[in-house]
């Protein structure tokens, strides 16, 4: 059997502090200071929500559009907020992504555009 007693650790950081040394910071109420709010609050400039003189009946309502300061990831931006996850076929998946590799184009983008397509073929 191999001997283990020398692998044991000593002490190296000393006996604990008695507790009269320790701090009272955990008995501390835990209410922050009050601060102050600015004289005046800067508020960010919004673009007038655009919609369309008629809308349609099934349309969804869209959210005013808030202008940010334009850097890299606003200009690649697609307005896309709300996740969708679904459950689909290996043939549906592979088909799905050889059209968007071909056609230069997001999945999403293939899915609205087949959505669009539906829509008219309904009409």
């Amino acid at each position: 059997m191999a001997d283990l007693s020398k692998l044991r650790r000593r002490n190296t950081l000393g006996a604990p502090p008695p507790l009269e040394e320790a701090s009272q910071n955990l008995q501390a109420p835990e209410i922050a200071p009050v601060m102050e709010p600015p004289a005046e609050v800067p508020r960010r400039a919004t673009v007038p929500s655009q919609e369309p003189a008629s809308t349609p009946e099934n349309a969804i309502p869209q959210p005013p559009y808030q202008q940010r300061r334009i850097d890299g990831r606003s200009l690649r931006k697609t307005g896309r907020t709300i996740q969708l996850a679904t459950r689909v076929s290996w043939e549906f998946d592979e088909k799905l992504r050889y059209i968007a590799q071909r056609d230069g184009l997001k999945l999403v983008e293939v899915l609205e555009q087949a959505l669009e397509a539906y829509e008219e073929s309904r009409k």
